[in-house]
């Protein structure tokens, strides 16, 4: 039986570009046996409409933190409830920022402070907004408060640079809901043990402005250690420089080095 089967999953979805994904994002969990309904921040139905959701997930689509025609006329109670499970695609900085600091002022975020549920969040935004240490700040606040972030990638943005801050892909968002509903012990199997794992290119100088490397990105690498820490082990990351957001737990000791020795010699080191 597909992880998904059966799970009630409440879709709440931000006011970004990457909001028009959606409609296949809630057709790909319907087709993995979910339940889903979805929740639109106000500034969201100016991406994607409320009507092409609710063909997608057979449920009438929420946006008001008042609906008349919801149980008690309490949306918020009702669909937190309900949940098995909360995802946030896409998190735009300003619901994040909303979200790290309890505010509670439409349906969206009062739903997401209500509900006792697992929360994952595929933040979505301009690679200058992700960056910043504000946001970074918040991203982290969450985390600490057991929210799952899957952490977006690097690619063509909708203001036509290049960068940081691309929604993951639909199927690595459906992927990370599956991994959290797999058997416990099974995804556990990793748990009192230590993983090394070395990751991204190294540079070796060849003078103060010019070294030799290669074309290593570090995602194999970095995929290994979050899937390990996923299984339950602590995790020593020692990784070549690479442009790669490093894995939001106290689990994981990450160890920067640019050189092949200094590689070799952070391993000899923690080797035992």
């Amino acid at each position: 039986m597909n992880p998904l089967q059966h799970k009630q999953i409440l879709l709440a979805i931000s006011g970004g570009i990457a909001a028009y994904k959606t409609p296949q994002l809630a057709r790909m969990l319907k087709k993995k046996g979910a339940d889903v309904r979805v929740v639109l921040s106000e500034q969201a139905t100016r991406f994607v409409t409320p009507l092409s959701l609710q063909a997608v997930s057979g449920h009438a689509v929420r946006t008001n933190l008042f609906d008349a025609e919801a149980e008690q006329g309490m949306s918020h109670i009702e669909l937190a409830r309900w949940a098995d499970m909360l995802l946030l695609a896409p998190a735009t900085a300003h619901t994040l920022a909303r979200l790290a600091h309890g505010l509670a002022d439409d349906l969206l975020t009062t739903v997401w402070l209500a509900s006792a549920a697992p929360k994952f969040i595929a933040p979505a935004m301009n690679t200058h907004m992700w960056e910043n240490p504000i946001t970074r700040e918040n991203l982290q606040k969450l985390t600490r408060h057991e929210m799952n972030v899957i952490m977006p990638h690097c690619g063509a943005l909708a203001c036509g640079k290049t960068g940081m801050g691309r929604m993951a892909p639909l199927e690595e968002i459906i992927q990370a809901l599956e991994s959290h509903f797999m058997d416990r012990a099974k995804q556990r199997q990793l748990a009192n043990k230590t993983v090394l794992i070395t990751a991204g290119p190294t540079r070796e100088a060849i003078d103060p402005v010019r070294y030799i490397s290669n074309y290593s990105s570090g995602k194999m690498g970095y995929a290994l250690a979050d899937a390990a820490l996923c299984q339950g082990a602590r995790v020593i990351l020692v990784s070549g420089p690479v442009a790669l957001p490093v894995p939001q737990s106290s689990q994981c000791l990450v160890i920067h080095v640019e050189s092949a020795r200094q590689m070799l010699a952070q391993v000899m080191h923690h080797i035992d």
